[in-house]
């Protein structure tokens, strides 16, 4: 990768022999179309399994689960999101198989841009910029191929590609290995939390969350007793404030005034509560800490205060490992939202050992999500870095 950079100088990237093309020069728009109740093809990308900003495509779905005209794809071909573009969504097929019609199929022309090329020039800020400018309509802004395809973009000589190519190519190559250690570590992680909560030397009861809590509810939306949110003001925490590893996200909080947080009495947040999914993403948990309050919740989070004797750390560390999913599955309601009771959450079964070894496992599984964290954060740096030399190329 050093190697590559030192080739290639992108902070004086001579752009005086680089040519304009339109787009429909650049590439081919796919458009056989494909029935998936008669197809003997076993592979369908819906825009739902792609993910923003990046180039691979990392879940499927089955021509089974789907109906309606769907678009032929090959290997080779990039998948593009056209119907909301500000999501970034372009990926590459290795496949044979359907995709979505709100997407397009683009394969690039090799005359004008290298294939291996092709998807970063996607991925830039130009590319991406213009498909949100060009896109029409309101809730569901599109993209139209008579509006794009006449879209000029300066490319450089074909002689030059390849080298960028390689460039980029390396770096993806660092994150995809990057992505390996993170993949290993969380299976060694959730052993190493499966052992540490349920390992045969460990002297410890099951008992239901309800018997260990002081207190177990649920918030309520300032709406529903005719108050509104406020510009600033006390914290108000809901589920998109959560991150899935239990980390606040301050500038998603709302806010309310003192007067409604007295209302939503019930719900008034202290330090050591732990926050609890019930709607939506279920089973995201945190711990409140004391910098956060006051504060409050709404309905989709539940609020569980613990009696003297448990630790907060230990029972979040469980409430948060793939072990309680199995039970989330099991007893959730299946809708459109998916959510649980506070039944439910009353009910949850926690391995509860003496205090030393609650405070002791709770170490221990702390000092494995940080390293889980220090790995995520390696792989958003090299992300980073990638999309800065996509952008000093285009």
């Amino acid at each position: 990768m050093e190697e590559t950079l030192e080739k290639i100088n992108l902070n004086h990237l001579d752009k005086s022999t680089w040519e304009s093309f339109r787009f429909e020069e650049i590439a081919q728009k796919i458009s056989k179309t494909v029935d998936p109740n008669s197809t003997t093809l076993e592979t369908y990308v819906g825009l739902e399994h792609i993910d923003p900003d990046d180039i691979h495509i990392r879940r499927f779905g089955s021509p089974d689960d789907v109906s309606g005209g769907k678009l032929k794809c090959y290997p080779g071909d990039v998948i593009f999101g056209k119907r909301r573009a500000y999501q970034r969504k372009a990926a590459i097929a290795d496949f044979e198989g359907i995709c979505s019609a709100h997407a397009f199929v683009f394969r690039a022309n090799p005359e004008v841009i290298d294939p291996k090329l092709f998807p970063f020039f996607l991925h830039s800020d130009q590319f991406m910029h213009r498909m949100v400018d060009i896109s029409v309509g309101g809730l569901s802004p599109t993209i139209n191929w008579g509006d794009l395809k006449h879209q000029e973009f300066l490319l450089p000589p074909k002689s030059e590609q390849a080298r960028l190519a390689e460039l980029l190519w390396a770096m993806d190559e660092v994150i995809e290995r990057e992505r390996e250690v993170l993949n290993s570590f969380s299976l060694l992680k959730q052993s190493k939390i499966r052992e540490l909560y349920f390992g045969d030397n460990a002297e410890k009861i099951y008992i239901e969350l309800k018997d260990i809590a002081e207190l177990i509810t649920k918030g309520t939306t300032p709406s529903s007793i005719g108050e509104s949110f406020t510009s600033e003001g006390i914290n108000f925490i809901k589920i998109e404030s959560l991150t899935p590893e239990g980390y606040f996200i301050d500038e998603k909080f709302e806010h309310i005034d003192e007067g409604t947080h007295k209302k939503l009495k019930r719900s008034q947040l202290k330090p050591n509560d732990i926050l609890f999914s019930i709607a939506g993403a279920l089973g995201r948990s945190a711990i409140v800490h004391e910098e956060l309050c006051p504060a409050n919740i709404n309905q989709a989070l539940a609020l569980i205060r613990l009696k003297e004797g448990a630790i907060a750390e230990y029972v979040l560390e469980y409430l948060k490992s793939d072990l309680i999913k199995d039970y989330i599955d099991k007893v959730h309601v299946k809708g459109a939202q998916p959510n649980l009771s506070l039944k439910n959450v009353n009910e949850i079964k926690v391995p509860f050992p003496l205090h030393n070894i609650q405070k002791e496992v709770a170490n221990k599984v702390a000092g494995l999500n940080s390293r889980h964290f220090e790995i995520k954060n390696k792989i958003s740096s090299s992300q980073a870095l990638l999309k800065s030399l996509i952008n000093q190329i285009f």
